[in-house]
């Protein structure tokens, strides 16, 4: 029937009960009811603009309300209600709708199943292509989607098979599928299979290869599509970028942004975020910055990307630069911001900088979420805070298992493991299955707090019940809560009978609890295997070097000392810092540089008068060189770890806590000494060094003398 006006019987038509609000808001007399177009019902652009307006901005009972007041909606603008619904997850309105349908068509049909299909529907959308008739390819390759989506790769593989006609989108569809869940070699020959390939194809098979981690094959496949002359898309470019950073191919993905400047695509912010990874990833922060530079940014996202590149690159001064510029330039940061930036104030144990930021974090309302809780768990435990690291973890709304995880490892290094036991617990009653980090954590609580009954506990579960999940890392720490209480014979017959093959760590937790236990022989025999698996192994020789130093075998101490020379092997210098106000101030042994050194020798002698009076006596064994009694006391007096405690105790406020970090094994001489210097003081010294934190009070320290 064509559009001209046709008379009409009023006999046959009878206004509506409704009221005419809706033909007085389009400027429509109610005449309009006896002389009408026979398709302005379902036509009329007032009422597709309408219902459109109402379904964009999700105001869906009035859309409706609106379809309903149409004598004769057409297919399409049922459609466009069932699609809303859809959208908006309001599943069962969309079905009844649909099925009050007085005709339908095959858009309608599709439609129907996809919105099912998003809607988490599987069977529904099933029982609704197997009644469909009249099916095209759409059809078929939305509910081959639809099973990929819901990973069932082997019935979504038989029915595109099944299919009678197949366009690229579907063999793009498979492919995606096969790529998706891993299926990497069926992917590349269902590939080489298809009849005629788009930009699609190609991208699909780049990101996936990328996605597998075959970075070089994804590269390859890139060349071939430059080859074949496929116009690149933008989506192409990031994924090419992408997976140029993850192989860190820097000449090819330099190629690749010339043809992004070619393309016109540099200010496209996807590519610009991809671009500021690349050369993140290559250790070209200058490019990075060039790019970043090229155009004044609002996205959150691309500057995410630059702040996250800094981190990187160790850079993290930069990094929290980046993040105050975010926000005086209004650019509210997201999670992944405050992660990183976070991040960086772990790498800098920068302990005011991270509460500053965790500040801002809750007042954009992201206090208790869990990734920036995450991060603020780990930078409170770096920093040596463990009791904001537990209130952080208090404050995460709905935790993961990487919640737990950080909570229980950061306690284990703070020797919590009273508290670690304790986390476990709750771990287990809140259902959240513990893995193999979680393991780690508790026998390295165990570890430091010398619970061996319930570390032999623990490992003899993973043992029996976790065989998949026993990894080298539960092998070094039993071996280390072993060799700790003096089980040395039975750590090194562990370390003999274990399902994986040992490396120089486990050696090593074995190696250094031999001193304290005095052990030689079995020293010896730890300290050769260490060195067949690693020649150069530094930490073997000055350990061995120690115990002979300890015991009084000053002749196999220059035996040693010669072949770490022959060999070109330096020791590992001592060194000791304290962070302060943003600035690291670093100390070595006897070290006089530092611009106050006057002030802390002087604290120091000071110390040492008080020490006197309180009973301290220098321990020599600590001073590790065959020389005179008093030589050994004056080097015992001033190892870095006590010239960084009195720099804090002539910058800092009285009271206050001094956390002092060390790259070495902390000595156990300064360890003794620093107990006693907390209770001179009235104050907190915390104490990192190689494997613990030491928290010092009272003259006390929460090891308990066990480490």
């Amino acid at each position: 029937m064509n559009r001209t006006t046709v008379k009409i019987s009023r006999a046959f038509i009878q206004k509506p009960k409704q009221s005419n609000t809706l033909f007085q808001y389009l400027n429509l007399p109610s005449e309009s009811f006896t002389t009408i177009s026979c398709n302005a019902n379902s036509h009329s652009p007032k009422y597709k603009f309408l219902l459109s307006d109402h379904l964009k901005n999700r105001r869906l009972d009035e859309a409706r309300e609106v379809l309903n007041k149409i004598p004769y909606p057409g297919v399409h603008l049922y459609t466009m209600m069932i699609d809303g619904y859809a959208l908006n997850h309001r599943l069962d309105d969309a079905i009844q709708l649909f099925e009050k349908m007085p005709v339908r068509d095959t858009v309608s049909w599709n439609s129907m199943i996809k919105g099912c299909l998003n809607g988490g529907d599987l069977i529904t959308a099933k029982k609704l292509f197997d009644e469909m008739p009249g099916r095209n390819v759409v059809s078929w390759t939305t509910m081959v989607n639809g099973y990929l989506q819901f990973g069932k790769i082997e019935v979504a593989e038989r029915l595109f098979f099944e299919m009678p006609v197949k366009d690229v989108a579907a063999w793009n569809s498979m492919i995606y599928g096969y790529l998706k869940s891993g299926r990497v070699d069926e992917a590349v020959n269902l590939f080489r299979k298809m009849p005629s390939r788009n930009v699609i194809s190609w991208t699909s098979m780049i990101d996936g290869l990328d996605y597998n981690g075959r970075n070089d094959e994804a590269l390859i496949f890139y060349k071939k599509m430059v080859g074949f002359g496929v116009k690149l898309s933008s989506n192409t470019v990031s994924c090419v970028l992408r997976a140029c950073a993850n192989v860190m191919a820097l000449h090819l993905g330099v190629q690749t942004h010339c043809q992004v400047v070619k393309l016109g695509f540099s200010f496209d912010e996807f590519i610009c975020t991809s671009l500021l990874t690349f050369y993140a990833n290559c250790k070209q922060m200058e490019n990075a910055c060039k790019v970043f530079n090229e155009k004044l940014h609002g996205n959150v996202v691309i500057w995410t990307a630059l702040l996250t590149g800094y981190g990187l690159n160790h850079k993290h001064e930069s990094a929290l630069m980046v993040f105050g510029d975010m926000i005086r330039m209004a650019v509210l940061p997201n999670q992944s911001s405050f992660t990183s930036a976070l991040n960086s104030c772990s790498g800098l144990e920068a302990l005011d900088k991270g509460k500053e930021i965790h500040a801002v974090s809750v007042k954009l309302g992201l206090g208790s979420d869990v990734f920036v809780g995450n991060s603020l768990i780990v930078m409170y435990t770096v920093c040596g805070s463990i009791n904001d690291a537990v209130a952080a973890f208090s404050n995460i709304g709905e935790k993961n298992v990487v919640s737990w995880n950080s909570i229980i490892v950061g306690s284990a290094k703070h020797g919590q493991g009273k508290l670690v036991l304790t986390l476990f617990s709750r771990m287990i009653r809140d259902e959240v299955d513990p893995d193999e980090i979680s393991f780690t954590g508790l026998l390295s609580a165990c570890s430091h707090s010398g619970m061996l009954q319930k570390a032999r506990c623990f490992f003899e579960y993973i043992s029996r019940y976790k065989s998949t999940a026993i990894k080298l890392q539960h092998y070094v720490c039993m071996v280390d809560v072993l060799s700790r209480c003096g089980k040395l014979e039975e750590a090194e017959e562990l370390i003999k009978n274990m399902k994986v093959k040992p490396n120089s760590i486990v050696w090593l937790a074995l190696l250094s609890a031999c001193r304290m236990h005095s052990n030689l022989g079995v020293a010896e025999r730890a300290a050769k295997s260490i060195l067949d698996l690693e020649p150069n192994c530094s930490a073997a020789y000055v350990l061995l070097s120690n115990i002979y130093a300890s015991a009084g075998k000053w002749s196999d101490v220059s035996r040693m000392r010669v072949r770490m020379k022959q060999a070109g092997i330096v020791k590992q210098l001592g060194c000791s810092w304290v962070t302060l106000r943003g600035v690291r101030h670093e100390f070595v042994c006897a070290d006089r540089s530092h611009p106050l050194s006057e002030k802390i020798y002087q604290k120091l002698d000071w110390l040492g008068g008080k020490l006197k009076e309180f009973g301290y006596v220098p321990d020599e064994s600590f001073a590790l060189h065959d020389v005179e009694d008093e030589q050994k006391k004056e080097m015992l007096l001033y190892h870095s770890e006590r010239l960084a405690v009195a720099f804090g105790l002539v910058t800092t406020a009285e009271g206050s806590t001094i956390t002092v970090m060390k790259n070495l094994r902390a000595c156990g001489d300064c360890h003794s000494a620093i107990k006693l210097i907390a209770k001179i003081v009235g104050r907190e010294i915390i104490v990192r060094d190689s494997t613990r934190f030491h928290h010092f009070r009272n003259g006390m320290c929460s090891c308990g003398d066990y480490w």
